[in-house]
């Protein structure tokens, strides 16, 4: 799978881009056994890694991108770059037609960034004084303020959260204020590394159903990063994966299933509980009369396998279903091992 070069777009039209970067580390090695502390007081020893090697992409204003990769792959480093957190080692970037490296205070008044593990909400004081906060730090004005704040409070369900003290929050909630407080000053590009990270079945319903609901309502262009690829595949449209610091895969995820065989899911129920005869699926489960198999559409169009079904005996309810996305992410990170 080949790197794509950016598209050929007006910089009006584009909210990041990405052109050669490259982001090198440098590690000092220590030794602390005793030749090892004076070898590094006379000649320290220094690693340099390799986070980011020539990524070129383009997210066009509006999109809801997916970026993944195993862990190491330069996500986090990616985030970092377009927030202006960190400077590359060589390569341009555009955020919203401006440099991170020159314009972060301007970028900043456009963008808005969420880390899952971190978070911007004072941790002694009311949920409110931190908006309230940033209201008068970021120059917020006042009607803006107003709606947005009416806004978030309604479709996160802040109401009986704004007077609690931030420590008494539950995971959730506080992922769910932090999220508030970074759209108060309207941001056009939000940037979220991990956001659905340790929350449970509901409060992920809500985060999900929030970042859809604002990228099609309002346009917001929203670049996420997660480990949970069923998050992602029911958030983004496109899927950006990273391996080795390089893009490795920019498309669909349907293209993603594609590459590893467009595996598919078919439980056959059996109205005497014999296994079917299924010669083109592998067996994954066999429970109570219920035959869970997997089978590679590429390899066995679906047309031959239904008439199969259809001439066998016993076959009470056949039911077919994509597989997981987390599976096939699996076996593309396994193929990208061996490479």
């Amino acid at each position: 799978m080949s790197q794509k070069a950016p598209t050929d777009m007006s910089l009006l039209d584009s909210a990041v881009s990405l052109r050669g970067v490259t982001k090198h580390f440098v590690q000092w090695q220590r030794d602390n056994t005793g030749r090892g502390i004076l070898q590094n007081l006379l000649k320290p020893e220094k690693k340099e890694i390799a986070a980011l090697e020539d990524v070129s992409f383009t997210i066009r204003r509006g999109e809801f991108v997916a970026y993944a990769g195993p862990n190491g792959a330069g996500k986090s480093t990616t985030m970092k770059l377009l927030s202006g957190m960190l400077l590359p080692t060589s390569g341009e970037i555009s955020v919203m037609g401006m440099s991170p490296q020159k314009q972060r205070r301007e970028l900043m008044a456009r963008l808005g960034v969420l880390f899952g593990n971190r978070t911007e909400l004072w941790w002694d004081h009311p949920v409110i004084q931190s908006f309230e906060w940033k209201k008068v730090v970021w120059d917020i004005p006042e009607p803006l303020y107003r709606k947005n704040l009416e806004m978030v409070t309604e479709l996160l369900e802040l109401g009986g959260l704004l007077k609690t003290f931030a420590r008494e929050l539950s995971l959730g909630q506080r992922m769910r204020a932090d999220l508030a407080m970074m759209l108060l000053h309207s941001p056009e590009l939000i940037l979220l590394d991990e956001p659905t990270l340790g929350l449970d079945v509901i409060a992920k319903r809500q985060m999900i159903d929030f970042l859809k609901q604002i990228n099609r309502e309002n346009g917001v262009t929203i670049v996420v990063t997660s480990h949970d690829m069923d998050d992602l595949e029911e958030m983004a449209q496109r899927i950006l994966m990273i391996s080795g610091g390089t893009i490795a895969y920019d498309g669909s995820f349907d293209g993603l299933r594609e590459i590893t065989g467009n595996l598919t899911r078919f439980t056959i129920a059996m109205d005497n509980g014999a296994a079917p005869s299924f010669a083109s699926g592998r067996l994954l489960k066999a429970e109570n009369g219920v035959y869970e198999f997997e089978v590679d559409l590429m390899r066995h169009p679906i047309q031959s396998i239904l008439s199969h079904l259809a001439d066998a005996d016993g076959v009470k309810d056949v039911e077919i279903n994509k597989a997981p996305i987390e599976q096939v992410i699996a076996e593309l990170y396994k193929s990208w091992r061996e490479i």
